[in-house]
């Protein structure tokens, strides 16, 4: 038969209070990485690009789709983000286009 394994820490309360006090710390560093990563997505996530296209919705109890924006058109700053070929369809099926923007001309729906 084998020999038992030895116990995996020491029987003196002086060096388990090292080791406790090694682990503490490299707890604080484990953590410390974690709330950094965290504050680097959320910056992250704050300066992403724009959508490629908005839509502006109405005053109406409806809140019907009134007009279609670039991503980073000023008049349309609260509006949802949407893909091109939602922005496509709402053009398509009669939605007016920004003036300012063009979005219209972007798609390649008209010649600019």
């Amino acid at each position: 038969m084998s020999d038992p394994l030895p116990p995996p820490y020491p029987p003196d309360d002086e060096r388990l209070a090292d080791i406790e006090t090694y682990l503490t710390v490299q707890l604080m560093y484990v953590r410390q990485a974690r709330a950094a990563e965290a504050r680097h997505r959320e910056t992250q996530q704050r300066t992403a690009p724009p959508p490629p296209y908005r839509l502006q919705r109405g005053l109406d109890a409806a809140r019907t789709v009134v007009r279609v924006h670039l991503g980073d058109c000023a008049m349309a700053k609260k509006g949802p983000g949407v893909d091109d070929l939602t922005a496509r369809r709402a053009l398509v099926e009669g939605v007016e286009a920004c003036a300012v923007c063009r979005p219209d001309t972007e798609l390649g729906l008209i010649d600019g």
